[in-house]
């Protein structure tokens, strides 16, 4: 199959390329926006919506599954579509979904509704890392990161803020509308600033069976994830049933991808080391990402008494740890052109944060547990964005789509299975811990006199207990149990983060490129076997002494 070939253009200036990242990364605040501003007023909202334990869950983890899912899928259109289109498309979606959810009347339509959040999601996930390629060199990519660290952490922290004032001042609806005006402006500056060269038209096949299988197989594994120990036990014909399912549907998808003419995902790929460690290495972060971000919000709220805005607030260090420490060693993969020593120490600090997290207690001085979250962010920071960069260094640039989102996918799916796994695991330890408490809970309870029955049927209810409403002695009881509780997610977390490590060790330290998308294809490069991989990435061709190489254009 040809490849593409676009006509070569001017090198952008900094002007320029500040110019066109504008849109972007309104693009970028709009979808992150959007997605947290309702996490602090979920509960309201299910109430509102006269749902059960159930449907929360789901509204939840609709999302993910579908971000999860559509991710790759998107990265194949941008390697056969008009990357910008799409990326307008995508953003589009997302916030006219937003807005119908605001209208919802019920559980199932609002999470329809994040089910098609969550399907543009992937797209701006992914779109955004590959139109990043197309106008930025990775050498220089490293600098303009920091903006897209910093766009992720006001969306992070100050979306649950927002939420959580219009829901107290306004009403809950209205956080599914705050995002449309930034949408439109987003839409309209991508119009107006972001510039890409047309691509020459090809003929191709859309693997529609590949997708299916990858959807379903996909879907099948992390609704067993999520739904297992709750809606069914993990030992029981269910669970078993599901698991063989979503096993034969991705071994299916495997099948298929090797044998199709155009397949959704190149199973190639997997024959270059920095695509292979990079994947691995991007399951491992997810975890870290979104697993324990998830659970540090339900320490602050049930172990240290915050409400959802608070406990937003109060994970701040996390993100500060992102955003500093990306955005300076970004600056200095610039300058330098040297990434491994970054990801490697990023990894390390990583396993060192997760491991102090695995310490920390109730009534834990929180200035340790800012300092210890601070960490985590950072080594989060510095191997979660450049798993993106190496792996676009090293693939060909016809297949810059599909590995980068791959990537994504990836993490995402990291995330999420993370996230489920963990969730299993604390509710598993925390009626066990409660069972080895009763006796203080008792002695406690003896002391009530007759507020002692309405307090007992609270925590028999089988609710999450509201722990601002207990009297002192039970909920000192039950913050020390949530404390340690949520500290055992992250101190068995610890340990599975070695393979970040490991695997990002195990990527060849390659040269990057000075050289953007663009600019590769101009030169003609797209045919390269993304298994030849050599170790130093060879120099451009404007060096006065270029080394040796099979491909003629694998420097380009």
């Amino acid at each position: 199959m040809t490849a593409t070939a676009p006509v070569s253009q001017p090198k952008m200036s900094h002007a320029q390329i500040m110019q066109a990242l504008t849109g972007l990364l309104m693009g970028m605040f709009v979808s992150i926006l959007a997605g947290t501003v309702v996490s602090s007023s979920l509960p309201v909202i299910v109430s509102d919506l006269r749902g059960g334990q159930t449907a929360f869950t789901w509204v939840v983890t609709a999302t993910l599954l579908a971000t999860t899912i559509s991710t790759p899928i998107w990265g194949k259109l941008a390697d056969i579509g008009n990357r910008k289109l799409l990326l307008q498309i995508s953003l589009a979606m997302f916030v006219l979904a937003s807005a119908a959810a605001g209208f919802s009347q019920d559980t199932s339509f609002l999470i329809t509704m994040r089910v098609i959040q969550g399907l543009a999601g992937g797209g701006m996930g992914a779109l955004s890392q590959i139109v990043m390629a197309d106008i930025l060199s990775p050498r220089e990519r490293g600098k303009y990161m920091g903006l897209f660290g910093a766009v992720m952490a006001v969306g992070t922290v100050g979306g649950p803020l927002i939420g959580g004032f219009i829901t107290d001042t306004i009403n809950w609806r209205w956080n599914f509308f705050v995002a449309l005006p930034f949408a439109v402006i987003a839409i309209w500056l991508i119009q107006r600033t972001l510039h890409l060269p047309a691509v020459a038209k090809r003929k191709v096949k859309i693997d529609y069976l590949g997708i299916m299988l990858l959807s379903s197989g996909v879907a099948l594994l992390l609704i067993w994830m999520s739904l297992g120990g709750t809606q069914f036990e993990w030992n029981s014909t269910t669970s078993y049933l599901m698991a063989a399912g979503s096993v034969l549907l991705l071994v299916l998808f495997v099948v298929t991808e090797l044998k199709a003419a155009d397949p959704l995902l190149n199973l190639d790929l997997f024959k270059n080391r920095t695509f292979t460690f990079a994947v691995i290495a991007s399951l491992s972060v997810g975890l870290s990402m979104f697993g324990t971000s998830v659970f540090l919000s339900q320490y602050m709220i049930m172990a240290r008494g915050a409400t959802a805005t608070q406990a937003g607030l109060m994970t701040f260090p996390m993100m500060a740890g992102l955003l500093v420490i990306s955005t300076v060693a970004g600056a200095l993969i610039t300058r330098y052109g040297k990434w491994k020593a970054f990801v490697v120490v990023g990894s390390v600090l990583q396993v060192i944060g997760l491991f102090l997290l695995g310490t920390i207690h109730y009534d834990t001085n929180f200035v340790l547990v800012g300092a210890y979250m601070f960490i985590l962010g950072a080594g989060v920071g510095l191997v979660m964005q450049n798993m993106v960069l190496v792996v676009q260094n090293s693939v060909p640039v016809s297949e810059l789509g599909v590995a980068s989102s791959a990537v994504n996918f990836f993490r995402t799916l990291g995330g999420t299975a993370g996230t489920a796994g963990l969730g299993a695991l604390l509710a598993i330890n925390i009626p066990n811990m409660i069972a080895d408490k009763q006796s203080e809970i008792a002695s406690a309870m003896a002391q009530l006199g007759d507020k002692a029955a309405a307090v007992s049927a609270q925590l028999s209810s089988g609710s999450l207990p509201n722990l601002a409403t207990l009297p002192e002695p039970i909920r000192v009881i039950f913050e020390s149990v949530y404390g340690d509780g949520v500290a055992s997610l992250f101190a068995f977390a610890a340990p599975l983060a070695v393979i970040t490590v490991v695997a990002v060790c195990l990527i060849p330290n390659q040269q990057l490129r000075t050289q953007t998308a663009v600019e590769r294809h101009a030169d003609g490069e797209g045919q390269e076997a993304p298994a030849a991989e050599p170790e130093q990435e060879p120099r451009e061709p404007q060096a006065p002494q270029a080394p040796k190489h099979n491909n003629p254009h694998a420097g380009a």
